[in-house]
């Protein structure tokens, strides 16, 4: 994985540590990964149809980073 460095609202960090906090994600990290595959999966990966697809969604789950 690479680290970049993101500059966010106070109102999104607050937000996130409240999920870290609930216990739902295990880091503010984790949060951040979910909610970019998913606008990803949405605004990218969701044009894809059949096989390809299926592909980058098994790779997902099974952890596997994807280079867009």
């Amino acid at each position: 994985m690479k680290l970049i460095t993101v500059k966010m609202p106070d109102l999104y960090v607050r937000g996130i540590d409240e999920l870290v906090k609930a216990g739902n994600y295990s880091s503010r990290s984790e949060v951040i990964r979910i909610a970019i595959r998913e606008l990803l999966k949405h605004e990218l990966w969701g044009e894809l149809h059949g096989e390809e697809s299926n592909v980058l969604l098994d790779l997902n789950r099974l952890g596997v980073e994807n280079e867009v």
